[in-house]
C-alpha cells in the first residue's frame, strides 16, 4: 500500500472516531415504569386517539369533541419535536360501539392516551379495555355518577374527564324546575342507557327533596319509534314537566309525539346536553319550540372562547359547534399534551420515551389548569370539571338554543 493511501486510510479512521464521539449517542434510557411506556422513534408522530360517536343519529356529539380535539393539536403544532397523529374509533354511542371500539384501540400499543368515550353506556366497555391497556382515557362528555366515584367497579385507572358530573346537572335541572317553572309534578323517562337513567334518577331525588311529586318513571327502548303508549300512560298523573333526558333520534319523537297526546299539551318538556344538537330542531320540527335542555353553561367560559375558539371552529369546520362539548375536548387535549411534555424523556437524537403510569399521575395532579370551560383542576378519581350547568330553549328553526337559565 502506498504512503498515500495508509495517508487517507488513517484519516478516514481518524473522522469516524471523531464523528462518533460527537455524534449522539445511543439511548441509555431505562423503562422503570410500573406499566411499560411508549417509545417514539425520531421521525415518527405521538399517536393519540379518539373513542367517539361519529356516525348515525348522535354524530354530531363525537364529531363536535372530535372538533375540539382536533383545534388543540393544531394549535399546538408539534409536540416535543414530534406531530401529533390522531386517529379513532366509533364508539356507537352504546355497550356494543364501546366493546368494539375499545377492542380495536387497545390493540393498538403505539397509542399513548384516548379522548373518550362520547357515551357512558360505551365508556362502561370500552374504558376497562383501555385502563388495562395501560392508556390514558380522558372523556369531554362521559357524565355518569359511577364513572368517577371512589370505590366503584366502574371507575377505572387512567380515566378522567372534563364532562360534569349527572350528580350536579340532576340537581341542576330539578332546581330549574322548582325556580324557574314553577312546577310541583314531574315525570321522567330515560332509555335504559347509564347516562339517561342516572341523570333521571338524580333529577327525580332533588326534585322530591326540593318538595315537589314525581308522578311516575318510566322507561323506553331508544330504537322505537312510537312513544304514544308510555306518554299516555303519564297523562293521568298530571305532569307540568316531562324530563327526559336521552339521545337525539328517540328525544326528536318524544318531543313531537307528547304534543300530540291528549292531557299533554300544555306540559313542559325538558332533555339534557344529549339533545343539544341541530339535529333535534331538525327532528321534531315546529313541536321544539319550548323544548328545555340542561347543558354547560357556555357564557362561564374563558374569553379566548370566543375570541379565539369559536373563530377557529367555523374557519376549520365551516359551521357554529354542533353540540355542546367541543371546548371540554379541547381542554382535555390540552391537559393530555402537558402531561406528555411534563414526563417524557427525550434522547439526544430525538426519541422520546412516554411513561404509562408517570403520564397518568401526571394527568391526576392537573391543578389550577387554565381552561376555556374554567379552571380545572383533577379529584383523584378522575373529576376535573369545572362545572356549570345552564337551561336552553329550543325555538322552531333556529339553532342553537338560548339559555334561559340561571
Amino acid at each position: 500500500m502506498s504512503k498515500r493511501l495508509l495517508f487517507v486510510f488513517a484519516a478516514l479512521i481518524i473522522a469516524t472516531m471523531v464523528l462518533s464521539a460527537c455524534g449522539p449517542k445511543a439511548s441509555t434510557y431505562e423503562c422503570t415504569d410500573a406499566i411499560g411506556c411508549v417509545t417514539v422513534a425520531p421521525g415518527d408522530p405521538i399517536h393519540l386517539a379518539y373513542d367517539m360517536v361519529i356516525n348515525g343519529p348522535d354524530a354530531t356529539l363525537g364529531i363536535d369533541s372530535r372538533n375540539g380535539v382536533e383545534i388543540a393539536i393544531a394549535e399546538k403544532g408539534q409536540l416535543l419535536g414530534h406531530d401529533v397523529q390522531l386517529t379513532g374509533e366509533d364508539d356507537g354511542c352504546s355497550a356494543e360501539g364501546g366493546q368494539a371500539s375499545g377492542t380495536k384501540l387497545a390493540a393498538d400499543t403505539t397509542i399513548v392516551a384516548v379522548f373518550g368515550t362520547s357515551c357512558s353506556s360505551a365508556a362502561r366497555v370500552a374504558v376497562p379495555l383501555l385502563s388495562q391497556a395501560g392508556f390514558v382515557i380522558i372523556s369531554a362528555s362521559n357524565t355518569a355518577p359511577d364513572l368517577t366515584k371512589a370505590g366503584d367497579p366502574n371507575n377505572w385507572p387512567g380515566y378522567l374527564r372534563t364532562a360534569h358530573n349527572d350528580t350536579i346537572q340532576g340537581a341542576a335541572a330539578a332546581q330549574f324546575a322548582v325556580d324557574f317553572l314553577k312546577v310541583t309534578k314531574a315525570a321522567t323517562i330515560h332509555d335504559g342507557s347509564l347516562y339517561a337513567e342516572s341523570l333521571a334518577n338524580q333529577f327525580a331525588k332533588v326534585f322530591q327533596e326540593l318538595g315537589g311529586t314525581i308522578t311516575a318513571q318510566e322507561a323506553v327502548d331508544p330504537n322505537q319509534t312510537d312513544f304514544k303508549s308510555v306518554l299516555t300512560s303519564l297523562a293521568p298523573g298530571g305532569p307540568e314537566l316531562i324530563y327526559y333526558p336521552i339521545f337525539v333520534k328517540a328525544g326528536s319523537l318524544i318531543t313531537r309525539q307528547a304534543k300530540e297526546t291528549t292531557g299533554l299539551e300544555n306540559t313542559s318538556l325538558m332533555g339534557a346536553d344529549g339533545m343539544f344538537s341541530p339535529d333535534v330542531t331538525a327532528g321534531a320540527g315546529d313541536a321544539v319550540e319550548g323544548l328545555f335542555v340542561s347543558s354547560p353553561d357556555t357564557s362561564s367560559f374563558s374569553q379566548k372562547y370566543n375570541d379565539y375558539f369559536l373563530p377557529k371552529y367555523q374557519e376549520l369546520f365551516g359551521s357554529e359547534p354542533v353540540s355542546i362539548f367541543h371546548a371540554h375536548a379541547y381542554d382535555a387535549t390540552w391537559m393530555v399534551m402537558n402531561a406528555i411534555e411534563a414526563v417524557a424523556v427525550k434522547d439526544a437524537d430525538g426519541t422520546l420515551h412516554i411513561p404509562r403510569q408517570a403520564l397518568r399521575d401526571a394527568m391526576y395532579a392537573t391543578k389550577d389548569f387554565q381552561g376555556l370551560t374554567g379552571v380545572l383542576t383533577c379529584g383523584p378519581t378522575g373529576d376535573c370539571a369545572n362545572p356549570k350547568i345552564a337551561v336552553y330553549e329550543y325555538h322552531a328553526g333556529e339553532y342553537p338554543p338560548i339559555k334561559v337559565w340561571p
